[in-house]
């Protein structure tokens, strides 16, 4: 292992400048009041779970866990994701009462990378979670919600992409004709690897009807015309009857023109039992967001109710999120030693009227030139004069 330098940061960490920050709590508050307006509290996890619990259960490869010990000896980790925690503490506490709950969040979480590649192995969360309610409906606010909030944040072109994890299931389980080959063709699709699909299916030998249902499948499910194709795919499937009730409530809100249907669509969050969707928009590569129904997590936690929900990436929102222009007043209010009171009183003063306010000795300043521009105004109390 190489020696580490002196300003060297572990692997995947990033330093947060000011600007950044200011549009990172900008993005977490508008996700605040829109969250809030919906009926969703907000919760906070602990930052180090237990292994055992949380660690398992989490969908989150263990390669990827930041792993740690206790004075006890038992392994801990960083929270990976905040659905599972929210889980433990939902069962274990908040459900006693039988009661839906409408959770939200805004945390960092902790992904360990092997080689830096550009990806964060810390990056922010926003996102709700519907804890209780196994309905179409719970579905449907999920993603009313989400359609909402990208439009609050004023994201102009944007688009949901939404699936179906037991549909897709079946489908696989179907055409193919064992687990390996089921696996190798969901994990082509998390890739989002079409070639990679339609060379497997090719290269597994299946008998005809099988392969060719497979790769009429794959093109017609990247290209659906109606949720109805794709029952030619699958028996009598509760699946297919569940997208429907759910396209039709988004319609009838109004909002079809945000949301198309992808039945191909997989995750590498293997704890998606039904209705799943990525959140993308214009200017970023990468999905902004996902989510989806998730009712097998709350079985490893011993509890038999639904579970729906989202998060979204804050720093690949700061992606997309239109410029902002800076509004508010900044002043620098220079002094000598003995006018330090008169500028504390001055700064007060100008506080009270809205304006973000430095008291700064001239002393101190090494460059007054270099420091005074970073200001939109300038008050030099020696002087008496506004630059």
């Amino acid at each position: 292992m190489s020696a580490i330098k002196k300003f060297e940061k572990p692997i995947g960490m990033r330093d947060t400048f000011p600007g950044i920050y200011e549009k990172i709590e900008r993005a977490k508050r508008i996700g605040r009041e829109v969250f809030r307006s919906r009926g969703f509290d907000f919760i906070e996890t602990p930052t180090l779970e237990y292994y055992d619990t949380v660690g398992k259960a989490s969908a989150i490869s263990d390669a990827s866990l930041f792993k740690l010990v206790d004075s006890q000896g038992n392994t801990l980790v960083l929270r990976p994701d905040m659905t599972t925690p929210i889980t433990r503490v939902a069962t274990s506490k908040l459900l006693k009462e039988k009661i839906p709950l409408r959770l939200a969040y805004a945390a960092n979480v902790f992904r360990a990378q092997q080689m830096e590649g550009g990806r964060p192995a810390e990056f922010g969360q926003m996102g709700i979670e519907i804890i209780g309610d196994k309905t179409v409906f719970a579905d449907a606010e999920v993603l009313i919600t989400a359609i909402e909030l990208m439009k609050e944040f004023g994201i102009e072109s944007f688009k949901l992409t939404i699936g179906h994890a037991g549909v897709l299931h079946d489908i696989l389980n179907d055409y193919t004709d064992h687990e390996e080959q089921r696996e190798i063709l969901r994990t082509l699709l998390v890739e989002r690897n079409y070639v990679g699909f339609e060379e497997a299916v090719h290269e597994f030998g299946l008998p005809a009807t099988k392969a060719n249902a497979l790769l009429e499948f794959i093109s017609e499910a990247t290209n659906l015309a109606s949720i109805e194709d794709m029952e030619k795919y699958v028996r009598k499937n509760d699946g297919i009857e569940y997208m429907k009730q759910l396209s039709k409530l988004i319609n009838a809100y109004g909002l079809s023109q945000y949301v198309s249907f992808d039945f191909t669509l997989s995750s590498h969050m293997n704890y998606y039992t039904g209705m799943l969707f990525e959140i993308f928009a214009s200017g970023s590569g990468f999905p902004l967001g996902n989510g989806g129904r998730y009712d097998g997590l709350l079985h490893l936690f011993g509890s038999d109710v639904g579970a729906t929900g989202f998060s979204i990436r804050i720093d690949r929102l700061l992606e997309v999120l239109p410029k902002e222009e800076l509004k508010e007043e900044t002043v620098c209010v220079l002094f000598d030693d003995e006018d330090f009171i008169k500028a504390l009183e001055l700064a007060s003063t100008l506080r009270r009227q809205g304006a973000r306010v430095t008291v700064q000795s001239k002393r101190g300043l090494i460059n007054k030139e270099a420091f005074t521009k970073l200001f939109s105004r300038v008050v030099d109390l020696s002087q008496e004069e506004t630059q």
